[in-house]
């Protein structure tokens, strides 16, 4: 039941920031999950694996959440999320499976590098100056696939990276910010389908309740918690102590790549 409770104060953190920034919590999750994990006794290869899986299915529930939301505003381009699904799918289940087939030392080293990645890009605030058009069904197939891949390895959304990419291709950014919340649900689902399957395909023993790499009673109660906080950050987003929370978040993402660099030193 103690573990439980560590997976519904992570669910209620994250889902308070999510509401807020406007980012997803994979970034928050990850790092707290291993540390559960590891105090649960979990294979010790396979602790990351089962991190990201158990995160990507959290995605779900939050990114349908946020997709009804912009969507009921006009803020979604369909026609954007139409082309570039296909590349979607093909890039994150690749993405899992690339995943699985990692160590879990290789693949915790690519995740502190987008930690800070993603700390800095939300420090500066960086937002790309419109450049190009959109590319063809062609390109787009290209973008989704390395949109879904990069996503897969280090469970997220797909906002750090599609939203840059749509308002550099002239999208007004909040129908990037819109786009990029529709483009965040195809990457959940097929990301939580891989991580399933190759769990399942792995040959090593799960722990009891797991779903291939997706550990059930983590996913409850972090979906539980960050849907019931979600809505309370979303409503102190326009609150003057905005920057300074998103201060701390930033000191907070910085603090923990540090922490799983150190550790993986």
């Amino acid at each position: 039941m103690e573990w439980w409770l560590i997976y519904l104060l992570t669910g209620a953190f994250v889902g308070f920031f999510a509401g807020l920034l406007g980012i997803g919590g994979g970034l928050i999750i990850v790092p707290a999950l291993i540390s559960v994990f590891s105090a649960q006794g979990f294979p010790a290869d396979r602790i990351i694996h089962m991190a990201l899986g158990t995160t990507m299915a959290t995605i779900i529930f939050t990114s349908a959440a946020s997709l009804r939301m912009h969507h009921q505003h006009g803020a979604v381009n369909w026609q954007i999320v139409k082309n570039i699904t296909p590349g979607i799918f093909l890039g994150t289940f690749a993405g899992a499976a690339l995943a699985s087939s990692m160590t879990g030392q290789l693949l915790s080293l690519i995740f502190v590098i987008f930690i800070f990645y993603a700390a800095t890009q939300m420090l500066l605030q960086f937002r790309p100056s419109p450049m190009f058009r959109l590319p063809g069904e062609t390109g787009m197939l290209f973008v989704g696939s390395v949109i879904g891949a990069l996503s897969s390895l280090v469970a997220i959304g797909g906002g750090l990276l599609s939203v840059p990419f749509l308002t550099l291709c002239k999208v007004k950014l909040q129908h990037a910010i819109g786009t990029a919340a529709a483009i965040g649900f195809p990457i959940a689902v097929a990301g939580s389908a891989g991580y399933v399957v190759n769990g399942y395909l792995q040959p090593e023993p799960l722990p009891n309740y797991s779903f291939g790499y997706v550990y059930l009673p983590a996913l409850g109660w972090l979906v539980l918690a960050s849907m019931l906080t979600a809505p309370l950050g979303a409503k102190l987003t326009h609150s003057t102590k905005t920057g300074i929370l998103r201060t701390i978040f930033v000191v907070l993402l910085y603090s923990l790549g540090i922490r799983m660099l150190i550790n993986l030193i």
